[in-house]
């Protein structure tokens, strides 16, 4: 989906995860957790992760050094992550929808910033990515990590 100057939407497949809302949302709103699901990332895509609570940053062929930072925290509903050192502007939406007990709908969403020269060349790897996202997101035992800390 476009819209106007040249922001692109990418919006992922809607996951359903076996737990609450207050469990996946309290793991992806500290970006530290990531660095347990790492090894689930490939690593002929992405080297040289580090991780805090509020930003993550990694190394991407050809673009290099990219760090995403979150933004906002809508507590159980909404994480916005915001790319702080990237080539393009981009922004990530991670919502939450418990829609029972252990019955949680999450969709991502990036919205990206491509001129006409580059929508051609990332259109097609952001699908993918944000596709990707989800389904590492999607495979956490979040009921685990909670407990691990």
């Amino acid at each position: 989906m476009e819209s106007p100057n040249n922001m692109m939407e990418f919006v992922s497949q809607v996951k359903t995860l076996q737990y609450n809302e207050e469990e996946i949302y309290t793991v992806l709103s500290d970006l530290s957790n990531l660095e347990r699901v790492k090894d689930k990332i490939p690593a002929d895509k992405v080297q040289d992760m580090s991780f805090d609570r509020d930003s993550c940053s990694f190394s991407v062929n050809p673009v290099g050094r990219v760090k995403f930072s979150i933004i906002d925290r809508e507590p159980f509903k909404t994480i916005k992550i915001a790319a702080d050192e990237s080539p393009v502007e981009v922004t990530l939406w991670i919502q939450l929808k418990q829609t029972g007990e252990n019955d949680t709908k999450m969709k991502l969403t990036i919205r990206a910033e491509l001129n006409p020269f580059l929508k051609p060349m990332l259109s097609k790897p952001l699908q993918e990515g944000v596709d990707k996202i989800a389904e590492v997101l999607a495979a956490i035992q979040y009921d685990k990590m909670k407990s691990e800390e």
